[in-house]
């Protein structure tokens, strides 16, 4: 998981609606379902804030076939009042429709925003416990495997390794489908790593190729990418993508 900075909103329709925010469940749907011009929000400002990656999994869910969603990081049902609050959204894995329809008909286990703990079934989500790409520290929370799966940070206390177990049980981060995603990143980039090391090729150059972004767009599991890298990819972000810090 990384940060998520937050731009300035420039949605008329939102910033009007947040300042008369809804006050219960029930008004806070209807009058989400209702807000126009929602495509233009998460394509025109969540999606090119977050690099075009699921704010939760990393994962390019436009690749994968899966699509995005606007996420409330508090949920709307629990917190009414941060339904149009533009610091309570992000962009998470699985189009509302066409995503969870292709993720059932290929037998994907649901995961980020849509998981069914980040629905808030059985319990409501616990947001003391939840650590969101909203905090600029979230990344110590969680360590990836060459096995593909996220595992809460051996450096954390108690307290935050619960934090972290949480979160990732909640979201189910730790989905097959996850898994093997990441297994096979971790695989592309341990062979390309010995292939340039044999060769003695610049390897803040390979680094570089997946920590610093085309445009917009960063490729998938950058946490990943940073952790597999260590120090040379804290060098390459400091000199070449400093705004990733």
């Amino acid at each position: 998981m990384r940060h998520v900075t937050k731009a300035p909103c420039t949605h008329p329709r939102l910033l009007a609606a947040h300042a008369n925010p809804p006050s219960d469940a029930e008004s806070a749907s209807r009058r989400w379902r209702n807000l126009g011009e929602k495509d233009r929000l998460l394509n025109g400002s969540l999606k090119p804030e977050q690099h075009h990656l699921c704010c939760y999994s990393e994962a390019d869910a436009e690749a994968l076939q899966l699509g995005f969603h606007i996420e409330h990081v508090a949920n709307k049902s629990q917190h009414p009042e941060r339904t149009f609050d533009y610091n309570n959204l992000l962009a998470s894995a699985f189009n509302d429709a066409e995503g969870l329809a292709t993720a059932a008909s290929r037998g994907v286990a649901v995961f980020g925003g849509h998981a069914s703990g980040k629905q808030g079934k059985p319990h409501p989500v616990n947001m003391a416990l939840f650590v969101s790409p909203l905090q600029r520290d979230c990344a110590r929370f969680f360590a990836y495997l060459s096995s593909g799966e996220v595992e809460p940070h051996l450096d954390l206390d108690p307290a935050d390794k619960a934090r972290a177990r949480y979160t990732i049980d909640l979201l189910n981060l730790n989905s097959p489908y996850l898994i093997g995603l990441r297994q096979q990143w971790w695989d592309e980039l341990d062979a390309a790593y010995q292939d340039n090391l044999s060769r003695q090729w610049d390897l803040d150059h390979l680094a570089a190729v997946d920590l610093t972004p085309r445009g917009d767009r960063l490729s998938p599991f950058f946490s990943l990418t940073r952790q597999f890298y260590g120090g040379l990819a804290e060098r390459v972000i400091r000199t070449r993508a400093p705004q990733l810090i």
